[in-house]
């Protein structure tokens, strides 16, 4: 390594000219800024006293105006602002308050102290005015505002007032006008200074630039191609006993050791491509590369267990495969059983369905027929109420013959009687009776036949009535009977629709377990055609795993996982 100059010695002077020159620099700038603050500062006070001072004597002109405008006017308004003023804004104390607040000298004090008591012995005098005014009296009112007394103070004011102004303005500007020369005279010191740091560093610049520059330069565009990968970039430069010979030293350095951890990171990946995993990471590792080797060892160790890991899985999944693809068969030969047995139940179903469907139909025949049936006993039992009721009308009319029969037999005993009372006198009238006594034989016989038709029609009405009693009881007993039969019929009716019902509700049932076995039909079928599936991709999984496990046999890996 040859030697060189020191570039740190130089640079110590020059560098400590111009920090010397910047340190300079630096205090001016500290003292410009305190002096730009005060200013600021003063500006600001300049601005906030004249505002202020104009608040308090507009506050004062404000009243002055209302008072006097309502006492030309009269307007409420007026009044109102006016002790709005006093009561509220409070313009002129708000502006004392500020300028002391902000600092005013004594002179300026007095001036507004003056005016104040000047204001104040106003006072009165508009009062007074605004008394008159509410009082009516306008005339008056306005000798208060516009009289002599009230004008000389308001004129007195207004000289005072333009006098503080005129102090006020004099006083801040000069105070604004010393600090902006102060202000200047460090800015051209400051000006100087940098002049001085400037001339210094041009000379630094051309001192160093052929020393230091050039050969950072290149320093800079090696380490650049470092940090592009590219190591077998020419770097011209030599090392030394410079700072920036020592650089390069550490740059051809680093160069080398990159290399070497280049290399053999490449020769390891290059074995692992290969499918060697049982290599191991050297441990000649240093510094920031202590992580990449430990790193490229977890990976190897990572690989290898996963790699083992694989290839017992493969073993198993193509044994669990096989296994599968056997179960997928038997699923889909037992699903196709299934199917078949599915398909007669539905067929099976279907019959049940039809004939539950065409017993609807007979129970709704048979309530119907029931239906007619009802209706015909219900006919013949309202005839049989008609007859029985004829039977009692003929019972009733036999009743009455009866009294009529008995009523001839009377006639025809007394017809008898009479008779023989004839014949007794056609006997005692002899030969001239002998015509009535026919007539009275004729008689007696007519009476003996009347009488024993009489009789034969008496037989024949207790008889015909014993028959009308017998066929009544007997009518009786038969629509009691053809009742019974109507209440069974209409129970039977009521069987009947309830059949009729329930065979819906059969049918209706037998259609759903029809649907639903149609449903379990498809599912099955979808079944044997998943398990088919099943059993193919257990298959093909089958021989995926097989290959995996060949390709996991090409790469030779450590003993233990």
């Amino acid at each position: 390594m040859k030697k060189a100059m020191n570039q740190s010695k130089l640079n110590l002077i020059l560098n400590g000219i111009a920090i010397t020159a910047l340190l300079l620099v630096v205090v001016l700038l500290f003292v410009f800024g305190e002096i730009n603050g005060r200013l600021m500062d003063a500006t600001e006070d300049r601005f906030n006293l004249t505002y202020n001072a104009n608040r308090f004597m507009n506050g004062s002109a404000y009243l002055t105006n209302e008072v006097r405008a309502y006492a030309s006017t009269g307007n409420q308004v007026h009044y109102d602002n006016y002790w709005n003023e006093i009561n509220n804004l409070k313009n002129r104390d708000l502006g004392v308050a500020a300028m002391q607040e902000i600092g005013i000298t004594s002179e300026e004090q007095a001036m507004i102290d003056e005016m104040s008591s000047l204001s104040n012995n106003l006072v009165p005098l508009e009062e007074g005015a605004m008394e008159q005014v509410q009082s009516g009296q306008m005339a008056e009112a306005l000798d208060y505002v516009y009289g002599s007394d009230y004008t000389t103070v308001t004129e007195h004011i207004t000289g005072i007032k333009e006098q503080f102004l005129d102090e006020l303005d004099v006083r801040t500007g000069q105070e604004v006008r010393a600090l902006r020369i102060q202000g200047d005279i460090v800015r051209g010191i400051i000006f100087v200074a940098l002049i001085l740091v400037g001339l210094v560093q041009v000379y630094v610049m051309q001192v160093t630039k052929k020393r230091i520059l050039k050969p950072v330069i290149a320093v800079r565009d090696q380490m650049g191609e470092i940090s592009r990968g590219n190591l077998s970039a020419d770097f011209p430069l030599e090392p030394d006993t410079s700072e920036i010979g020592m650089l390069v030293e550490s740059i051809h350095e680093t160069k080398r050791e990159l290399k070497k951890y280049i290399s053999d990171i490449d020769s390891k990946l290059a074995q692992m491509a290969q499918g060697k995993m049982d290599l191991s990471i050297g441990s000649d590792y240093r510094g920031e590369f202590q992580p990449i080797q430990r790193a490229m060892s977890q990976i190897l160790d990572s690989l290898n267990n996963a790699l083992y890991q694989i290839n017992q899985t493969a073993g198993q999944v193509s044994q669990e495969s096989e296994k599968m693809a056997m179960d997928s068969q038997t699923l889909s030969n037992g699903a196709v059983q299934q199917a078949s047995a599915v398909q007669q139940l539905s067929a099976s179903i279907q019959t049940l369905s039809d004939q539950v469907s065409s017993t609807s139909v007979d129970a709704d025949n048979a309530r119907e027929a029931s239906m007619n049936a009802a209706a015909q006993l219900e006919a013949c039992n309202e005839k049989m109420a008609e007859l029985t009721t004829a039977m009692k009308d003929i019972s009733e009319a036999s009743q009455r013959i009866s009294g009529i029969i008995k009523t001839i037999e009377d006639i025809s005993f007394q017809t008898n009687i009479l008779s023989l009372n004839a014949a007794v006198e056609a006997a005692r009238a002899g030969e001239n009776g002998r015509g009535f006594a026919v007539i009275a034989a004729e008689i007696r016989n007519l009476a003996a036949k009347s009488a024993e038709a009489s009789h034969n029609t008496t037989s024949l009405i207790a008889a015909s009535l014993k028959a009308v009693e017998h066929g009544t009881r007997i009518s009786g007993e038969t629509a009691v009977s053809l009742k019974n039969v109507l209440d069974g019929i209409k129970e039977v009716e009521m069987i009947i629709e309830q059949i009729s019902s329930a065979s819906d509700d059969q049918a209706r049932s037998v259609e759903q377990v029809h649907q639903s076995i149609t449903q379990i039909s498809d599912v099955v079928q979808l079944n044997s055609a998943t398990a088919e599936e099943s059993a193919a991709a257990s298959e093909e999984l089958s021989a995926q795993a097989l290959l995996l496990k060949e390709l996991i046999g090409s790469f030779r890996l450590r003993n233990e996982p």
